[in-house]
């Protein structure tokens, strides 16, 4: 870290000219990047700002004007100090004009009472700032090496969190674009104090560029996100303004956590990674002809030119008791911290879902049936819902029954796993550019199942609507874009004012928009729910009397519902 002025102050060669600040005395944390040495006046077009400037004063104009204006050039390159020695100019002390315009443009000045050898001020100084020039060199190559093994050894968000707070010594958070906490680690400070009313604080942050330093909360932040998806944002919490340690500090943990989260933790078995590659390239669209899908699955021994196909996923209860390895209980943090603040669904084992992922294969060689099996993560496909969960892809004949057979293999996997996995069929498709869809089906069911309490062997989708769609989504940075593009604005109004205009509208929309009824639920008498609606309108510059409008609105405030509570 660069030295101070009062650094320098406390400098042998600096104490033997016996120094007095005589303006500026309250920036003297300024940082000093160099020392200049300069009789002349016209010297600020050569700096390029942070040098402390010395000097003797013996060619300083007589001139007040000519004073101020020498200092305000000085001030307009951001020098981070003045320092004029007695004696030669002047004599006791320094002119009146030059200590009123420092003052006026917080610029530190220094008088030495007794000859110096600036030669000596000099080297002390840049001894100090190469020094800390070569510290900042080892920390970032610490930097480095800590969160490249983090990235190696396929950290998780809430290791990466949690070394991040450490090397820090503040307290550190990861949020999605919809500012909902994913992971945060408190740093020895009250996890529910870091973390209380987190959504309205951190819209209150917007910063320009995307790492930066926010003054008014104490937040430096970065965006976090790769491939042009930008789907979080990184805080380290209070501590002032940031060093070029804690910039490349908590730059170089949102790049792991990008990569983390575009690379698969786990190795899988070879056939059944093989299959998992195939599903996922599809569901991608990574293959531009679907007939290299179609080769490369055919060459695993599954046909898929010609078939009825039908995507099925299978997943654990998120709080079901594996019959493998536990999950790891929750640190204190999450146990302090309300529930709605930080995601507590439990991810499965690795384990659990490579026994039911050769489960399901067994259930299809038994019954016959030619199928892709493969573990998705929660990366593959975009679009599709959070969590690991393993993917099969069935084959049918043209001339069998889907019913008959998912109801087989289903059997034989509950043979197998007991009544734990939820299995989700989507609709049957004829071609494999339509698996997606029948896959994002499936996905919706068993997301949804998943939380339920029924133990049916197979799930379908017309038990779903547009709240269980918004529901799998909550996590897709494209949802959460959409819901900041649209309600953005009145979130904000709410948050700054501490109204409830949010929820003026969402009792408004509810009621199919019959005002009427909506005042009666919102308590409020017509005049004034209809000037609070005209109010949302202003703010959202939108027609709550358009039906698109409308429909768009309440989309949004179904899917902020869904986002801001991971409820079943």
């Amino acid at each position: 870290m660069l030295p101070t002025l009062a650094d320098v102050l406390n400098l042998d060669p600096v104490r033997r000219g016996q120094p007095r600040v005589v303006a500026g005395a309250d920036r003297l944390d300024t940082r000093v990047r160099w020392v200049h040495v300069a009789e002349v006046t016209d010297i600020a077009h050569l700096l390029h700002g942070g040098e402390l400037v010395l000097t003797t004063g013996i060619a300083l104009p007589d001139q007040p004007s000519r004073l101020r204006r020498y200092v305000a050039e000085l001030a307009g390159v951001g020098v981070s100090g003045l320092m004029i020695e007695l004696g030669r100019r002047y004599v006791g002390e320094l002119p009146a004009a030059l200590l009123a315009a420092a003052e006026e443009h917080g610029v530190p000045v220094v008088a030495l009472a007794r000859e110096t050898v600036f030669i000596d001020i000099t080297e002390s100084v840049h001894a100090r700032i190469l020094d800390a020039q070569l510290e900042e060199l080892r920390a970032s190559e610490q930097l480095h090496e800590i969160f490249t093994r983090l990235s190696v050894e396929g950290a998780s968000p809430d290791e990466v969190v949690r070394q991040a707070a450490a090397l820090a010594g503040r307290p550190v958070v990861l949020e999605n674009l919809s500012h909902q906490v994913l992971a945060a680690e408190a740093a020895g400070t009250d996890p529910a104090e870091l973390l209380a009313v987190w959504e309205t604080r951190s819209r209150a942050v917007r910063p320009e560029r995307r790492t930066a330093y926010d003054p008014a909360s104490g937040w430096l932040v970065t965006t976090v996100g790769a491939r042009d998806e930008d789907w979080g944002r990184l805080i380290i919490v209070g501590g002032g303004p940031p060093t070029s340690r804690d910039i490349a500090l908590i730059e170089r943990a949102a790049t792991t956590l990008a990569l983390a989260r575009l690379l698969d933790r786990h190795a899988e078995g070879l056939e059944r990674r093989a299959h998992g590659t195939i599903i996922a390239g599809i569901l991608a669209h990574a293959y531009t002809d679907p007939q290299e899908a179609a080769a490369r699955a055919r060459a695993l021994g599954v046909p898929l030119a010609g078939r009825r196909l039908l995507g099925v996923v299978l997943r654990p209860r998120p709080h079901a008791e594996p019959s493998g390895p536990q999950v790891p209980p929750h640190d204190a943090l999450a146990e302090k911290v309300p529930p709605h603040e930080i995601r507590t669904e439990q991810v499965p084992p690795h384990e659990v879902l490579t026994e039911l992922a050769e489960a399901a294969a067994a259930a299809c060689r038994e019954a016959r049936l030619p199928a892709l099996v493969g573990m998705l993560d929660e990366g593959t496909p975009q679009g599709m819902g959070a969590g690991a969960r393993v993917g099969v892809l069935i084959s049918l004949p043209a001339r069998a029954e889907p019913e008959r057979s998912l109801n087989e293999v289903a059997q034989r996997i509950r043979k197998v796993c007991g009544a734990g996995p939820v299995m989700a069929a989507g609709s049957v498709v004829e071609s494999i550019r339509d698996v997606r869809r029948s896959f994002l089906e499936a996905e919706q069911v068993a997301d949804v199942a998943s939380r339920g309490s029924g133990d049916r062997l197979l799930y379908r989708l017309p038990d779903l609507r547009l709240r269980g769609l918004l529901h799998l989504l909550r996590d897709d940075a494209r949802l959460q874009t959409f819901v900041e593009r649209e309600l953005g604005a009145l979130l904000e109004y709410d948050a700054q004012r501490g109204s409830d205009l949010t929820r003026i509208l969402a009792i408004y929309l509810g009621s199919g928009r019959n005002k009427a009824v909506a005042a009666q639920q919102a308590h409020l008498s017509r005049p004034a729910f209809y000037e609070r609606l005209r109010r949302i309108g202003r703010i959202l510059g939108a027609d709550l009397d358009d039906v698109d409008s409308c429909t768009s609105l309440h989309v949004a405030l179904l899917a902020l519902d869904s986002v801001r509570h991971h409820s079943a």
